[in-house]
């Protein structure tokens, strides 16, 4: 099992961003879910696999009548589109007012996309960009069902203070109190820092500590680059060479450590739930 949920305290660090590199460069087979109830940012940022425009009802919109009677995890694929480039995706909401549909819906969609690594027919990963999570978001009803809470944080004092009072309110909610940093307990929560990479680990060390000082029960997974241009790129409002550029080369190294530092806990969780192990690929992407 490995549902991915991704998110923010406050502002715009960058968590759509974030999740679209990570899932460009995904070991295994993705689904990128688009879980803001605020809206979704790709319909309006990136192009279809078509060349023309994503269809903004086909995503978080139309499972919604589908969530209602029930779903199964494949089901999940009859409303997902593929981006330019091949990135499977399930576009989200066009506006916050579109979120009452969705009413209480939302541990049904966790369970779906934490069961869709194991599916017998068309098997992946789910990374979910949940967006801001302040306040008593019902995108945080997703988060007993992923494998890992990663929330995204730039590195100003005030955002990284926030950070970690997010971090220990999410240990509070998830595990019932404080834990160490070497704890197990699912969902792990992570903290991923957007960065500039000349002064990336240095901080990230700092910030760790800070999180472990403060009992918080997360810990940094890494890095990624601040890299407008990348971004750009990413987004398909800029040509160059993607793949070269500092945000992409930072979330192959964010992906091969997740995995390499989580992956096993992943697949003994699998067995522990379905009496098997599921097959986890390593990272090499």
């Amino acid at each position: 099992m490995a549902l991915i949920a991704l998110a923010a305290d406050k502002g715009s660090p960058g968590v759509t961003t974030a999740a679209v590199a990570l899932a460009a460069v995904w070991p295994r087979r993705v689904l990128l879910a688009e879980t803001d109830p605020a809206g979704g940012d790709l319909v309006y940022r990136s192009a279809a696999a078509h060349g023309g425009p994503l269809n903004p009802n086909t995503g978080m919109l139309s499972i919604a009548a589908t969530a209602r009677r029930g779903l199964v995890p494949d089901q999940l694929w009859d409303h997902v589109q593929p981006l330019s480039g091949g990135l499977e995706v399930l576009v989200g909401l066009g506006n916050a007012e579109q979120a009452a549909g969705l009413a209480g819906l939302w541990p049904t969609l966790g369970h779906a996309f934490s069961s869709l690594a194991d599916s017998p027919n068309a098997p992946a990963d789910v990374i979910a960009d949940c967006g801001r999570i302040a306040g008593e978001t019902p995108a945080v009803d997703l988060f007993p069902h992923a494998a890992l809470v990663l929330l995204i944080s730039r590195t100003e004092p005030e955002a990284i203070a926030r950070v970690r009072d997010r971090a220990a309110a999410l240990s509070n909610r998830l595990h019932g109190g404080p834990r160490g940093a070497a704890s197990l307990a699912t969902p792990l929560v992570g903290v991923i820092l957007i960065a500039d990479t000349n002064s990336a680990g240095k901080i990230a060390g700092q910030v760790n500590d800070m999180l472990v000082h403060a009992q918080t029960g997360a810990r940094v997974v890494g890095t990624i680059a601040d890299d407008p241009a990348g971004a750009d790129q990413l987004a398909g409002r800029k040509r160059g060479r993607l793949d070269k550029s500092l945000l992409i080369r930072s979330a192959r190294k964010v992906t091969a450590d997740i995995y390499q530092q989580y992956g096993a806990a992943w697949s003994v969780s699998a067995q522990a739930h379905h009496g098997h192990v599921s097959g986890h690929a390593g990272a090499g992407a």
